[in-house]
């Protein structure tokens, strides 16, 4: 098939990309590289299966493909909202763009959601008939409010224009390629203990999170996007770990002698985060196989090798 993947150079996207071109498809990536980098996406441009452009979505463009994978947006805190309006403006612009086209081309939708449409949640685990708690006004509003209303866009182009949509929420994802600076708390304590920093929690670490490597989330993306199922429907791992938890494990494979640093809590930041992933076992037959020891051991070689090579090249 033809596919497009928007944010395709970016750290779930490449790992996409991967696949899809491994799988002998015709990949376009679309991507403006605002978080992104042609580094993700440098081993397959001379090949003829691939074309990368480069694209804000927030803008139309015209192409010919059956495939969509929405995933443009900044993901994680630092990022999005570091410019908060351009952060909606994708959510909303970008995600009406990439429907529009959809509808045009009769491609099949899918759109890269997010367990933030949960907000601070006050159900636990969170299953997707929750409709969530959020703080419309919040510093975290411009990303949580933004894939809601991308997800109201989706249903909305489904029920009016017969686009055929499919809705994943991603839960906490880890693994190569993360930025080191995105502020996302697996890469956070990754870099911080391989750069001799002291490892930093925001509050008193009892907040939980669950941890997905990035290969099984994109074997989850693939079934979602091949099979019968609109969604919304959770893509995420359901183990559950304190901040605290995660620090230690990180420490203990790095560097058990690193400090842990505590800093206050930012704004509506959610105490717990575990998704039940019931629809996706029974209607996807998807879930994790790869545990956080594995995981975080590949995340951290990885790690490891790039903060090597910007170190070398430092010192040139």
């Amino acid at each position: 098939m033809r596919i497009l993947v928007t944010g395709g150079a970016g750290f779930i996207g490449s790992h996409l990309l991967d696949r899809l071109m491994k799988e002998q498809h015709q990949v376009i990536c679309l991507d403006n590289f605002y978080t992104g980098t042609k580094s993700n996406i440098s081993k397959w441009m001379s090949d003829p299966n691939f074309e990368w452009i480069r694209h804000d979505v927030t803008e139309p463009i015209r192409l010919e493909v059956d495939q969509i994978y929405h995933l443009a947006c900044p993901a994680s805190p630092v990022h999005y909202q570091y410019n908060p309006i351009k952060t909606a403006k994708v959510s909303f612009l970008g995600t009406s763009n990439m429907l529009g086209l959809a509808k045009r081309v009769k491609a099949r939708f899918l759109l890269a959601s997010t367990f933030e449409v949960y907000g601070d949640p006050d159900v636990h685990p969170q299953p997707e008939e929750y409709h969530g708690n959020v703080n419309p006004i919040g510093i975290r509003s411009c990303y949580d409010e933004g894939k809601r209303i991308a997800e109201t866009l989706s249903f909305d182009y489904h029920r009016q224009h017969d686009v055929e949509i499919r809705v994943a929420r991603i839960f906490n994802t880890y693994g190569p390629r993360m930025l080191e600076n995105d502020g996302r708390v697996v890469s956070n304590f990754i870099a911080q203990s391989l750069q001799g920093k002291a490892l930093t929690i925001y509050g008193d670490g009892s907040q939980t999170r669950s941890f997905c490597y990035v290969t099984d989330l994109v074997d989850g993306l693939i079934k979602l996007m091949n099979g019968d199922q609109i969604g919304p429907i959770n893509l995420g791992n359901p183990e559950e770990y304190t901040i605290a938890q995660l620090a230690q494990k990180v420490r203990d494979a790095i560097d058990p002698s690193r400090e842990i640093s505590f800093k206050p809590l930012p704004q509506d930041d959610p105490k717990q985060r575990k998704p039940d992933i019931t629809k996706a076992k029974t209607l996807l037959n998807w879930q994790p196989t790869v545990s956080l020891e594995t995981g975080l051991a590949q995340t951290i070689a990885e790690f490891k090798q790039r903060i090597q090579v910007q170190q070398e090249c430092q010192s040139r």
